[in-house]
């Protein structure tokens, strides 16, 4: 369980907030014990002064090298004390200040506050988060100005002394939510050992977990030890709070998801799915090659390169028709076609390929199902049998208003053919030991594994309706091993 430390110059600094036995001056930070190795530390630094070399600049110095989690960290306190350095990371902010300034009469100058990333004017919060991912400080002062378009000019640090009544409430309320650890009793935090962040879009129409899933996930890691919090992507400087991070976001590389998981990672965290298996298993021509260099019984495909019409000569007379086209990084049956003569084919990679210069051609191998097999740490978890939606080629058809899905029936492992298992189990080994659902067809007793991935569905209802609490309890069990390693230096 990770603890939080405010660092303020004076304790009369925090005097305008609610107490906390957690906010303590620079003087008795500089003057404390390591002590346990094994605890993690987070540490807010609200000293008055950053600049080089005084109180604040060496609170955040000495937290890095006590291993504690520091923000601000040294290279922001010395990105943002030069204005070359912070510049470069600016340039491309054009269209997200266009945005913010599109309804706003701001005249020519504007300064805009930033309390951990949130700001109190909806039409700046999207900046706002942006700089604090960038820039990942308590408080900052931004001032914009409109030349030939709305620039940033100064970007500034700013102590919470500097703040007035009103900007100390809204700072105050930034802090609950940033890291409410703050506000917590003792009492509630002895139960738990380790904190898991649970990555979620509250927006999202297709998740990879329902919210009966994550209520489960909760209680199941509460009873194991593990303080489960759901959170944004709005909180991407709370990442070095936790012990684990569990992405329940549909991933993609261009993507927060992504960079989520690359921060985690830095961070020291147990990370599922870790950015290694989100970049193999979001790009479908990886996973084609890499089916064909490990031997993975896959259907027979293709690679067509955008302009280059020979390829499509070639697929029609070595395919032939029907035959599917997809975009690599398609999820939930979005970005793949059913071509059935030149004419289908043509147009359908002439839409396809405004999205991707590399499209792949597969062989279409109709089943009433797909088999999806859940692999955890190299082994199989749960099955499924995902079908087709009635009169659809597709587990999923998606409309202008809805999108429909077929039926499902969920088996345990050991009734699973062992074709399909071996293939599956085949096909996630050379990507890593995350958590990946494995889509196999069977077909006269041969399992043919169509994709894996990273960031697979575990529905309440649907995927647990075998194993029930077990498949939650299976994996907060995997993420509960390897935090207890990582505190113990065993990874």
């Amino acid at each position: 369980m990770a603890s939080t430390l405010l660092v303020v110059d004076n304790l009369s600094d925090w005097g305008p907030y609610y107490p906390s036995d957690q906010v303590i001056t620079f003087e008795n930070y500089l003057a404390s014990e390591q002590g346990n190795p094994d605890q993690r530390v987070r540490v807010i630094n609200l000293c008055s002064n950053y600049a080089y070399l005084s109180d604040g600049y060496y609170c955040s110095l000495l937290a890095e090298a006590r291993n504690h989690h520091v923000i601000p960290a040294v290279k922001v306190i010395n990105d943002l004390g030069k204005n070359a350095l912070y510049r470069l990371q600016l340039e491309d902010l054009t269209q997200t200040l266009t945005r913010a300034f599109k309804h706003q009469n701001k005249g020519d100058e504007f300064t805009l506050y930033s309390y951990f990333g949130t700001t109190p004017d909806p039409a700046f919060q999207e900046l706002a988060r942006l700089l604090f991912e960038r820039f990942p400080c308590p408080i900052l002062q931004v001032t914009l100005r409109l030349q030939q378009q709305w620039e940033i000019t100064d970007l500034t640090a700013v102590s919470p002394r500097q703040l007035d009544d009103a900007m100390q409430t809204l700072f105050a309320e930034a802090l609950d939510k940033f890291s409410k650890k703050v506000w917590r009793k003792s009492r509630t935090r002895k139960t738990a050992r380790y904190d898991l962040a649970v990555l979620i879009n509250p927006a999202e129409k297709l998740p990879p977990s329902n919210r009966g899933a994550l209520k489960k996930f909760i209680n199941v890691g509460r009873q194991m030890g593990i303080d489960v919090e759901l959170i944004t992507q709005n909180h991407y400087g709370r990442i070095p709070e936790f012990d684990g991070l569990f992405i329940r976001e549909t991933t993609a590389i261009d993507h927060h998801t992504y960079r989520f998981a690359k921060k985690a990672e830095a961070e020291g965290l147990v990370v599922i799915d870790d950015p290694t298996s989100i970049l193999r298993c979001a790009n479908k021509v990886y996973l084609a090659d890499m089916f064909r260099t490990h031997k993975v019984p896959s259907p027979k495909t293709w690679i067509l390169h955008k302009g280059n019409t020979e390829h499509l000569n070639k697929l029609e007379a070595v395919a032939g028709f029907p035959v599917v086209i997809k975009i690599p990084d398609g999820s939930f049956s979005r970005g793949i076609v059913k071509v059935n003569n030149r004419q289908e084919l043509e147009q359908g990679v002439a839409e396809l390929f405004e999205q991707s210069a590399l499209l792949l051609a597969q062989e279409f191998l109709y089943t009433d199902f797909d088999w999806r097999i859940g692999i955890f740490n190299n082994k199989a978890l749960y099955a499924c049998r995902y079908f087709m939606v009635k009169n659809h080629w597709q587990i999923y058809r998606h409309g202008s208003s809805r999108t429909d899905s077929g039926s499902f029936a969920t088996l345990p492992t050991f009734e699973v053919p062992k074709a399909v298992l071996d293939a599956a189990l085949r096909a996630t080994q050379p990507i890593g030991n995350g958590l990946y659902g494995v889509d196999v067809k069977e077909i006269d007793g041969k399992g043919y594994v169509i994709e894996v991935n990273d960031n697979p569905n575990i529905d309440s209802g649907i995927e647990d309706q075998y194993l029930g609490e077990e498949l939650y309890r299976a994996i907060m069990a995997e993420f509960l091993r390897r935090m207890e390693n990582r505190s113990k230096g065993l990874v």
